[in-house]
């Protein structure tokens, strides 16, 4: 599916997910899902509106994932020995990687970040669910594309390619090129049982007449902006509990 805008490639892949879904046995969660593959192309990924209302959360909640992912704000929970790992510790060491390579040659084929860590997520009971990420660079744009093994489609694939479109804007302002696409393939794009109400009503209101959409631009921006001290006061809370 391809779309102009983040709403716009994520609405399509509710819908698709929806109508053509097929119900299959999750055992290890002693449930069922529907599931379908899903390549989800943006074209313009900062365009507006930029924002879904078809997530579970609100500005507090969209502004912690991105600073979790982009900053790893909660790192010190996989030390604290309550998390195997997070996404933002998998990859900030091999980001430097991706800016050199990028320098070295803009046409490179090579700058992957690898987040599956095989010895790790063999033996976990939560392997990551994000695979791994390549950059090109394009006619001056930097291009994203990403791969998830299994992606929640009502309660995190919003919000995960939200956090990593920032990563994309992050590292093109870096190495001064524009944003490109941003292609996000989930093998398993799914919904659990227990939500199939939900997807259900997401998709009564895209075929409704309301609007489904904030501009990221101007108020979203700014209430996200307004949590981060409340942010940092429960993340430093967690940090010494």
């Amino acid at each position: 599916l391809t779309g102009r805008t983040l709403p716009d490639a994520y609405h399509d892949a509710l819908r698709w997910l929806h109508a053509l879904g097929s119900v299959s046995d999750v055992p290890d969660y002693n449930t069922t899902q529907k599931e379908v593959t899903m390549t989800m192309q943006v074209l313009h990924p900062l365009a507006e509106p930029m924002i879904s209302k078809l997530f579970i959360g609100g500005p507090k909640e969209l502004e912690q994932y991105r600073q979790e992912m982009l900053d790893g704000i909660l790192d010190f929970e996989v030390a604290k020995g309550n998390w195997a790992y997070t996404y933002h510790q998998r990859m900030e060491k091999q980001l430097p990687f991706i800016i050199r390579e990028l320098r070295r040659n803009p046409e490179s084929r090579r700058a992957v970040i690898d987040v599956r860590d095989w010895l790790t997520d063999s033996e976990s009971t939560d392997p990551a669910c994000l695979q791994h990420i390549q950059y090109f660079i394009r006619e001056g744009e930097l291009h994203c594309k990403v791969l998830f093994r299994s992606n929640d489609a009502c309660k995190a694939a919003f919000m995960n390619m939200f956090a990593l479109i920032m990563l994309q804007k992050r590292i093109a302002d870096e190495l001064g090129v524009k944003v490109g696409t941003y292609t996000h393939r989930a093998n398993s794009f799914h919904v659990y049982e227990r939500d199939f109400g939900l997807l259900e009503g997401y998709v009564k209101r895209l075929d409704g007449t309301g609007n489904n959409t904030y501009s990221f631009t101007g108020d979203w921006e700014e209430l996200m902006t307004s949590y981060r001290p409340q942010i940092a006061k429960e993340v430093a809370a967690l940090k010494e509990g």
